[in-house]
């Protein structure tokens, strides 16, 4: 950070406020105090019948890979709100929201994906913006090879092996860089690690 976007002042400084405990960017002019906070990807698993709504990513990072829709958050709209949204402009499919199915903290990104599992309410899609190809996959069909996310691939090996039972538990889980790989941590049942 270089100026401060409430005085517009170049005196900034990076330092552990009074009463906090960790460092942040601090306008040393008009005192105000910078969170970095981070952001949330929502999105859902779209389900017609026994296939998967999937779409080609016509936007970087991946471009070309495929994903289920998800994306950012916008301000003043709740996650359901938010996958539903990101389902209708990345596929023009409108879907019903179910029950919230992943949740993946990564860290290193700075970024925590909410996925949930949603029903199209009828098969029409096509394309969004975002979007080169969008289409039905059954589990045989999923380009694995070509999914753009970890955090993707892991909700939909979930999925397919759930489905097999019919129970559909909430996956908490962290993916960390360790070296040059990303690692997947279990954090079922969760127990909070503070430093």
């Amino acid at each position: 950070m270089k100026f401060c976007s409430t005085c517009g002042s170049p005196s900034i400084s990076w330092r552990v406020p009074s009463d906090d405990n960790r460092p942040r960017h601090i306008c040393e002019d008009c005192g105000e105090i910078f969170y970095q906070n981070p952001k949330i990807v929502a999105g859902a698993i779209p389900i017609w019948e026994d296939q998967i709504l999937m779409c080609k990513r016509s936007i970087e990072p991946r471009y070309g890979y495929w994903t289920i829709p998800a994306g950012f958050m916008e301000n003043g709209e709740t996650t359901v709100e938010a996958a539903a949204r990101e389902t209708w402009e990345e596929a023009t499919a409108k879907v019903e929201i179910e029950n919230l199915y992943t949740i993946f903290n990564l860290p290193t990104v700075h970024q925590v994906y909410m996925i949930f599992l949603a029903h199209l309410t009828e098969p029409e899609f096509a394309a969004g913006p975002e979007s080169l190809e969008v289409k039905l996959c059954s589990e045989a069909e999923i380009p694995w090879d070509d999914i753009a996310f970890p955090t993707i691939t892991h909700s939909l090996e979930y999925y397919f092996a759930d489905r097999k039972t019919g129970d559909f538990p909430l996956y908490v889980q962290d993916i960390v860089r360790e070296g040059s790989r990303a690692v997947l941590h279990d954090r079922r049942p969760f127990t909070p690690e503070f430093n």
